[in-house]
């Protein structure tokens, strides 16, 4: 990637609403009743946020001066959302606008153990599937990567098909929808990107449901990237490249919404701003942290100095040194 790159982020665009159980989910099971679960869990806290997956990486990739495009359908109910994206460096003029739906909705209780019960309303998200990529690359200059996030299953497919019919590099997330996709939509969505992504869970899905080895994805994609959690991201490509960047120590747990978001967002603005792998990897892992030191995805701030302080401390000088030139001031 070049420098002052077009990054096209497609994907959802919402409204998070999330809860704070004060106790454990696991405690609240009963082993021999599973199959006919009732449960209502009295949360102590609420906070409503801005969110959605490509919000959420674009938001990040603005903080870092990536200069993102944002790719997505929202509800009549998105002015302020909108305003807040603009002023944060994000271009939201691809951004489609429902004439009868609702901003998508995440509302989501998370326990004393970081576990997650969630339900996702997709509102206007449906309509994305009828925004076409190529006026909106005309305009910006072309794109030097579209990332498509999950969203409308549907328009993550078209989306994905566009990409390698203009010849764009893209680079694909299915995340959570690839609950959604069958074999044959799985097979179809990643094949031809340049990168994949996933975490490790999902990636065992993925071989799971396309029916291929490692092998077969990597003679189809060009690198997937698989975050492990508290252990890091996994990168290994078929031409050989194969290394494991650590996590950054965390001062606090305080939410873990977004932090694959934020991990998306710090790897494509360091590519954009001419990093290596590895270091866009490691600025990936600094960007998550912080989304998990904060409640929702779009809350944290980026302070130069004290990022770079905790780079060099976990991964070393030169990578803070090397990280912090590339990076606008």
């Amino acid at each position: 990637m070049t420098a002052n790159a077009r990054i096209a982020v497609c994907g959802s665009i919402a409204t998070d609403h999330l809860m704070h159980f004060p106790g454990k989910f696991t405690e609240q099971l009963v082993a021999d009743q599973l199959h006919r679960v009732s449960l209502s869990f009295l949360a102590d806290d609420l906070v409503v946020r801005r969110g959605g997956v490509g919000a959420n990486i674009a938001f990040g990739l603005g903080q870092l001066g990536a200069k993102p495009v944002l790719v997505g359908a929202v509800g009549s109910d998105f002015d302020d959302y909108r305003s807040w994206l603009e002023r944060n460096g994000v271009d939201t003029a691809g951004v489609h606008v429902s004439e009868v739906a609702y901003t998508a909705r995440f509302v989501c209780t998370t326990d004393q153990d970081i576990n997650q019960i969630a339900t996702f309303y997709a509102g206007a998200m449906a309509e994305a599937r009828n925004i076409e990529l190529g006026p909106i690359a005309e305009r910006v200059g072309g794109f030097e990567v579209v990332l498509i996030s999950p969203d409308d299953p549907d328009a993550m497919l078209r989306h994905a098909a566009e990409c390698r019919q203009r010849g764009f590099d893209f680079a694909v997330d299915p995340s959570q929808q690839i609950a959604r996709m069958d074999g044959a939509q799985a097979r179809d969505f990643v094949t031809g990107a340049k990168y994949l992504f996933s975490n490790d869970y999902e990636w065992e899905l993925l071989l799971q449901k396309t029916g291929w080895t490692e092998a077969d994805v990597l003679s189809r994609v060009g690198m997937r990237v698989t975050t492990l959690g508290a252990k890091g991201v996994e990168i290994v490509s078929g031409d050989g490249l194969s290394l494991t960047v650590g996590s950054v120590a965390e001062n606090t747990k305080a939410d873990p919404t977004g932090i694959g978001d934020g991990f998306r967002a710090g790897f494509f603005a360091g590519l954009g701003h001419g990093l290596a792998i590895e270091r866009a990897a490691q600025l990936g892992s600094m960007i998550a942290v912080l989304v998990l030191e904060t409640v929702g995805g779009q809350e944290w701030t980026f302070d130069r100095d004290d990022a770079l302080k905790r780079l060099g401390e976990t991964f070393g000088p030169d990578a803070a040194e090397e990280i912090g030139a590339a990076l606008p001031v």
